[in-house]
């Protein structure tokens, strides 16, 4: 019964004029999406690594000059982009693509692709992430929507009732029906994803395992809609009023919800302005060591702490620069004050993530986006990994930099150059995101949650139909 009742609602679905034209829509869609995105991505990453090798070749030529000079100068730390980003963009054209690494100084990514576009992004970009989340589950409202009411309209429901069909393996080859067509689309286009990740050299940490868990993610969420719209299809007499109510659903959970749960994260936990974030970081600022300052109190502190410290009267009879130690403690008292302002930034986006998690019940596609993301790694915890990776580069950098003039000056000494080999002793920034096992431990929350979609609603629609 469920094989018969699969074939015979796989013809009915093909024979339809509708069904072919918004799958070869669909079909058409998916293939120009994946087609920009894979030109998007190499056009990104010959960027990336050009950008990464001049910028090093600049640090690395930067001929013979003070290594407080080079520490202004800065450097940059460029974020990679990630194979998966193929396929879901996330947060990255708003996240910004590098960060300037210099002394004094923390600051944020910048160059993000979005503020170079026009008013029209916010209509959203043709991708295989917009095509997966949005227009796949509209596909399925159409394929559907009338998979019962039909079958009361045409009066096959009562002779059906008559022969005695079971009502699960009826349901069953329905939903296989619905399932089918849903899963080669996708499964197109995950394999064509892989094929070209897999041959492109030297961009990522492509695997095939995050692309087959992102491919079961999307195949959970394709689940939970047919079994919606099943269940909507089953309660309702009218074919259209069936449409207009999976319509809505769909409204509802792909576009309300999301926007919802933003709303109330930002209003619950809202990040400081620009104006708010460095008008309290100078604050603190002025409230400690000021490694330019050698006359202030604190510098004062440290002058007196240190000449205890090696036993000595006098600066001169230290064995290293004491103005390259007092810039250094400078450096690492500011990094402190970076540090707890972050920090802060991090805790409001923790408690966001965690008004989102707890909305994720409202809707299938929240849990959906926020896998997708971090399997993808095109997501925030992905980027403040970056972040704190530059900023622990950039410590390091200044640490390296004011090291070399405190071991190579004496105190007072004026007018030292480091040589013009001593640069390239600095070692290149180097990040690599979370691996999956992480992530998946990270979304733990998350996957319980779409889960739990997934057999709540399969066991409503097993119950529903039983009384059809």
């Amino acid at each position: 019964m469920i094989s018969k009742t699969f074939f015979k609602e796989t013809k009915e679905l093909f024979r339809e004029g509708r069904v072919r034209i918004s799958l070869i829509i669909v079909l058409l869609l998916l293939g120009v999406s994946v087609w920009i995105s894979t030109r998007q991505f190499q056009n990104v990453n010959a960027q990336y690594a050009m950008a990464k090798t001049s910028e090093r070749d600049v640090w690395d030529n930067q001929g013979e000059k003070n290594p407080h000079s080079a520490a202004h100068y800065g450097t940059y730390a460029f974020k990679p982009k990630y194979p998966l980003s193929l396929v879901d963009q996330g947060v990255d054209k708003y996240a910004g693509t590098s960060i300037f690494l210099e002394a004094h100084k923390r600051n944020e990514a910048q160059f993000s692709a979005a503020a170079d576009q026009t008013g029209l992004a916010r209509f959203g970009d043709l991708t295989p992430d917009f095509i997966l989340l949005f227009i796949l589950p509209i596909l399925i409202i159409l394929l559907g929507y009338n998979s019962f009411t039909k079958e009361r309209e045409m009066g096959t429901l009562t002779l059906l009732k008559s022969q005695g069909v079971s009502n699960w393996k009826w349901l069953l080859g329905k939903w296989s029906a619905l399932f089918l067509p849903v899963l080669i689309i996708t499964l197109t286009l995950f394999l064509i994803a892989g094929i070209l990740l897999d041959n492109l050299q030297d961009f990522g940490v492509f695997n095939w395992n995050s692309l087959g868990v992102m491919f079961l993610v999307y195949m959970v969420y394709y689940a939970v809609f047919i079994n919606i719209i099943l269940l909507i299809s089953s309660l309702v007499k009218k074919s259209g009023i069936a449409l207009v109510a999976s319509l809505c659903i769909w409204i509802l959970a792909c576009l309300a919800a999301p926007k919802a749960a933003s709303n109330i994260a930002e209003n619950k936990h809202p990040y400081p302005t620009r104006q708010e974030f460095a008008a309290n970081v100078l604050q603190d600022k002025k409230e400690g060591l000021d490694g330019h300052d050698p006359w202030s109190k604190e510098a004062k502190q440290l002058e007196k702490q240190v000449l205890e410290e090696y036993g000595v009267d006098s600066l001169h009879q230290l064995p290293f620069n004491f103005n390259a130690y007092r810039m250094q403690k400078g450096e690492e008292h500011e990094a402190e004050i970076y540090f707890k302002h972050y920090n802060y930034l991090k805790e409001q986006y923790s408690n966001q993530s965690n008004v989102y998690r707890s909305l994720a019940s409202i809707s299938p596609y929240l849990p959906t986006r926020f896998l997708s993301m971090a399997i993808a790694h095109t997501d925030y915890d992905t980027h403040w990994d970056f972040a704190d990776a530059a900023e622990t580069y950039r410590i390091a950098t200044q640490e390296f930099l004011n090291g070399n003039t405190a071991k190579n000056t004496q105190y007072g000494e004026r007018g030292y150059k480091a040589s013009a080999d001593f640069w390239k002793q600095l070692p290149a920034f180097q990040y690599d995101p979370p691996e999956l096992g992480s992530v998946l431990n990270r979304n733990t929350s998350n996957m319980v949650v779409l889960a739990t979609w997934l057999f709540a609603t399969f066991g409503l629609l097993f119950f529903t139909t039983k009384t059809l």
